[in-house]
Parts: structure tokens; sequence; C-alpha cells
């Protein structure tokens, strides 16, 4: 039983730490729950950003967790736009960057990720554009919304998911859109050059250029703003503004500096925790994008930034907490929306991982769903414009089956068929 006088600390103001406090209380747990977060803003999620919200289809208000009153309501305390600096493992405590000291029972690290940025000339100058918090998502949209009066040009420096949702809301607003991606293709290191080229081809419909195998070297602009970018191949582009999508990195300083372990940069980085999300400080838990925790079912140590992990992880780390048995085991899985092309993507297949991507359905009419397979068992799978079929897939990736490929690809063939 959980002592009703203790108190747990969540560090981290984002989707995991909001589901962590949220499921707390659910649990049964009655004592002090204390939500640290470095925003002014109450817990939001974060998709709409470089989706509906930065689209101006959905409202401000609808990116939050929880509402404001909901808090107060269930004994939540909030310390927002305040950053802790310190963990103190010995004595129990985290300090506030304003000097504020606060003992805790647990705690729980849900500190997330930042924008990793461009080392090149020309960062600092106004139009220079970043992708990670609803006060970047706010400048963006009118920016997006400005060049798409104007018809100015919009360069983004990564052909990854938010580069290539922000090109498709560039696009929609009327802007000019310009991508610049070291690879061949775009997520060329997420899903493959077998279907890298479907989204190279799904854009430039839409008239977004792209410029593969250079990286952005310079912005160049007068005044402060920015006139056009520069690449390593000695090309030129005109822009007005330059988002840099050029992936994440998780913050993970402060649990560094409290000695907890870390996963080494080389193999995703962020902090160590086992399958119950448990860090090396058995009072310390991590959820969120930044943990990297080891997969019971899929054998190996992970670190997800998406969305899902948040929505589960921070609940899960949450009954841990309280002492539950937690093997946090869910596959990893995320969506997104470009167009008129929805997906959703589930199970880890990086680069190198897989032999085989099998595909099933009309992919000419982007309604299919494609396979990636090692030695004929399904890594991962992500269905495109094809609806109600995560569950299998999900199956079919924990089942580790040795499945026949033809039957894979024939639609008329069950998916339920194949993981039995």
């Amino acid at each position: 039983m959980v002592d009703a006088d203790q108190t747990f600390v969540i560090v981290g103001g984002g989707l995991a730490g909001a589901k962590a406090a949220e499921t707390l209380r659910a649990e049964g747990f009655t004592g002090r729950v204390i939500l640290i977060g470095d925003e002014r803003e109450h817990p939001y999620e974060r998709p709409p950003l470089s989706k509906g919200f930065l689209l101006g289809k959905e409202d401000r208000d609808s990116v939050f967790v929880h509402e404001p009153a909901w808090y107060a309501q269930a004994e939540i305390e909030l310390h927002l736009g305040q950053t802790v600096v310190a963990i103190d493992r010995e004595a129990h405590t985290v300090r506030l960057g304003d000097g504020t000291v606060i003992r805790y029972d647990k705690l729980l690290l849900a500190t997330g990720a930042e924008p990793r940025r461009l080392d090149v000339p020309g960062t600092g100058l106004a139009g220079v554009h970043h992708l990670r918090r609803l006060a970047h998502a706010d400048r963006l949209r009118n920016v997006l919304a400005a060049l798409g009066r104007d018809n100015g040009h919009l360069v983004i420096a990564g052909a990854g998911w938010i580069g290539l949702e922000v090109a498709a809301a560039a696009r929609t607003y009327g802007a000019e859109v310009t991508v610049v991606e070291p690879a061949p293709t775009p997520l060329h290191h997420v899903i493959g050059p077998e279907l890298g080229q479907l989204f190279a081809d799904l854009h430039a419909e839409h008239g977004v250029r792209f410029h593969f195998g250079a990286k952005l070297t310079e912005i160049v602009g007068s005044d402060g703003m920015v006139l056009a970018v520069r690449t390593d191949d000695g090309e030129e582009h005109p822009a007005h503004d330059v988002l840099a999508a050029v992936g994440a990195a998780p913050r993970t300083t402060l649990a560094e500096n409290a000695g907890l372990a870390l996963v080494d940069r080389a193999d995703g980085g962020g902090i160590a925790v086992d399958e119950s999300l448990r860090t090396s400080d058995p009072d310390v838990f991590a959820a969120g994008d930044v943990a990297a925790a080891h997969h019971p079912s899929l054998h190996t140590r992970l670190r997800v930034e998406h969305w899902a992990n948040a929505l589960n992880g921070g609940p899960a780390a949450a009954r841990a907490m309280l002492g539950q048995h937690v093997s946090y085991d869910r596959v990893p899985y995320f969506f997104s929306d470009q167009y008129d092309l929805g997906l959703e993507y589930s199970g880890w297949a990086p680069p190198g991982s897989y032999d085989q991507v099998v595909l099933r359905g009309d992919v000419g009419k982007r309604e299919f769903i494609a396979f990636w397979l090692k030695d004929g068992r399904v890594l991962a799978g992500m269905n495109v414009n094809v609806w109600d079929v995560t569950d299998q897939i999900q199956s079919l990736i924990r089942s580790r089956a040795t499945v026949d490929t033809e039957a894979l690809a024939d639609p008329s063939v069950p998916l339920e068929r194949l993981s039995s």
C-alpha cells in the first residue's frame, strides 16, 4: 500500500506527465502529486502542432490534455513555467530554478525531447523556425498563412515526419515549399527507400520541390530577415522563412547530472529504464520521449518519440510508482496525415534490420499496407489509407510467426489467419 503522506513528483508538463498524474488519481493514490512543467501552458498534446492546429482546422484549446480546472479538482499541484535544475537523489529532493526545493518519495522524469539545431550561419535570423512547442506552432501557423497570401517561400531542412507534415500544411496555405534533405528519399532512415519514394511523389504532385543529397550550409539574410539558403553542392534557394526539421534529442541533462544511467547517443540516447520504466535509481522513473526502455517482447531497448508512447508510457510509469507489476510492452505506433494520405505505422524496423518489404493492396491508388520482414517474420507494418487493421498488424508483430509472404501480399487472405 502507498502511504497517503507520500509525495510523487512529475517533472515534465507534456502528455506523458499529465497522463501519469491522471493515472495516479485513478488508481486511488491519495498523497501529494506535484507536476512541474517548464512551459506556462497547461499540458498539451503535440500531434496537432504539425497537423490539425497548424492547418487551422482545430482551435487552440483542443490541444490540451485536460481542462485547466481539472488539475485543481484532481488535487494535482502545478508548477508551470518552472524548470527543475537539480535532483538530489540522496535527499530525495528536486530544486527549481527559483530556488524552491521539493521533496519526493517517487520521481517521474518526463522531460521529453528538444529540436536539434542547425549548425550553420544565419540561424539567428527572425525567419528561422522550429516546431516542438505550442508557442512554435502559434508562430508558424501565422507564418504559413502569410506566406500563402504573399506567394512566399518556405525552405524546410529535413524530410522526416515533421518536415513533411509542415510541407503539406504550407502547400495547403499556398506557400512555395522547398525541402532540403541529405538522403536520396524522404524518410529514408525511417521506412527505407522502398516507401520513401512514395512520399516524394505525393509531395511533388502537390508542388513541393525536393533537393535531395544536399545539406543546408548557410541561411542568407539582410536586416535580420531571411532571403535564401545555400547548400553544400553550391545551390541557392530563395526563402522567406526556414524550418529546421532535423530531428530531436532527448532532454537528459537533468538525469545525467543526477548520475542516472543513460543510453549512448549512438544507440539513440535517453534515460535507461527497465521494462517497468524504472531508472538505475529505484525511486526514479522515466517515460515518454526521454525514456529508453527495455522492450520485453521485442528483445531490444527502444526510445520512441511518438504520441502513443507518451499516452501509454505515462500511465505505465505511474502504476509502477505505485508498486504495481508493470511490463511495458506496447508495440510502437504512430500516425501521420499529409494531404489526402493518412497512415498508421506499428512496429520497429530500422534500416538494416529487415531483409524484405511486402506490399498488400493498391500502391498506385495509395491504398495499401506495407510490411517489413526479417527471416519471414513481420517486424513492422504501415497501413496507408486502409483502416481498422492496426490490431491485426500488431498481432502479427507480436506473434513472431513465420508468414507466407504470398498470403501476406494477398488482400483476400485475412490478416488474422496469418498470425495464428
